[in-house]
């Protein structure tokens, strides 16, 4: 059994699609990744039918089953509900005999479950863990989790909350701080529930630095995991892209002034938009400043070391320290070329977005 689990942003979905794209074959050579619903069995029969799969992103229950698993995992246990984007899914018993069946089935010498859903567990629910390895009575169990040094952790999660039309305080301010008791700060919380849950497992950390020195996700978990792939599979795709962080405070603003539907237009235009604006590069526009990077480093450096310990060493990132220098562009700065550069360009086709973005112009 090999259980990734995390985190959110380290290219989880581009691992997922890869999985998904390539269940067939990889079932023929024993290696299964299981679905959960009838979408993913369908999906499933037809590709082993010699079917083409579908163009373009595959639907989000084929593409990340375990995400559905594990969103279903904690609706029960909570009396709460699953994120609307997975639809129509069948009762935990059902997805769990599913598992189970095809595992009958197929005789795999390995069975994959990757769901960054399952980072959530040991904070909100740490049984979870327990029921989910029970499932898997007599298995060998890996466990792989992918980290990211904080800042760019939380610049990247801060950004995929905004994609998701939340509504955010700014990392410059009092964004920080909401993360800091929480998987999203202490990766500590994450990781620990698993280790005590599962003492024999082997235990793969990576640094996301050098997941992608490695080659990206796809390939740095094949790698670590030491899978034997059969030949001919379908090449990685890159799924869910991230915003540019030059346009996070004006979709953060907003997300926090407009309704949904017209904050969602608003970033649905950005996305398009970037390309034409030139801004600096994303990875270069400093989103916090030197004091809350400060606090923010001094408050994670017991994490870094619990986890430097578990892989045997005095620390986990070796350049955390590197996390204490700003970045060479302001990001309220780059917010006034944003608005600035939008003035050239063909007007917002909603009049209330057009409008909103005008008011901010004229501040």
């Amino acid at each position: 059994m090999i259980l990734f689990i995390g985190h959110h942003k380290v290219g989880s979905t581009s691992l997922q699609d890869y999985l998904a794209r390539n269940a067939a074959a990889l079932s023929r050579a024993g290696i299964l990744y299981p679905f959960v619903d009838f979408e993913g069995a369908a999906c499933m029969a037809a590709a082993a039918a010699g079917h083409p799969l579908p163009e373009g992103s595959l639907p989000i229950n084929i593409r990340e089953p375990h995400n559905a698993l594990a969103f279903r995992m904690l609706a029960e246990h909570k009396n709460g509900s699953v994120p609307g984007y997975h639809k129509r899914l069948p009762a935990l018993s059902q997805m769990l005999h599913a598992i189970r069946q095809q595992v009958l089935y197929s005789d795999p010498h390995t069975v994959i479950l990757a769901a960054e859903v399952f980072a959530n567990f040991n904070a909100k629910a740490p049984e979870l863990i327990a029921q989910l390895r029970d499932q898997f009575e007599g298995a060998e169990f890996t466990v792989v989790a992918t980290l990211r040094r904080i800042d760019e952790y939380l610049a990247s999660w801060h950004g995929q909350r905004l994609k998701f039309g939340h509504k955010v305080a700014p990392l410059r301010g009092k964004g920080v701080a909401l993360y800091t008791d929480g998987i999203h700060f202490d990766y500590r919380l994450m990781i620990e529930g698993w280790l005590k849950a599962m003492p024999e497992a082997r235990i793969i950390l990576r640094d996301y630095a050098e997941v992608r020195a490695a080659g990206g996700s796809v390939v740095d978990f094949i790698s670590q995991t030491g899978l034997q792939l059969p030949a001919g599979l379908a090449p990685e795709r890159r799924e869910n892209d991230s915003f540019h962080r030059g346009v996070y405070e004006l979709a953060r603003r907003g997300n926090g002034a407009m309704v949904d539907r017209k904050a969602g237009l608003l970033r649905q235009q950005l996305r398009k938009l970037t390309p034409q604006l030139e801004l600096p590069p994303s990875h270069d526009i400093e989103l916090f400043g030197a004091d809350v990077r400060a606090h923010m480093v001094e408050r994670f450096r017991p994490v870094d070391q619990y986890l430097g310990e578990v892989m045997g060493r005095s620390s986990f990132f070796t350049d955390l320290d590197a996390a204490l220098e700003p970045l060479e562009w302001d990001e309220m700065e780059v917010y006034a070329q944003l608005l600035s550069k939008l003035k050239t360009l063909p007007a917002f086709e909603d009049d209330k977005v057009a409008k909103f973005v005008a008011r901010l112009q004229a501040e």
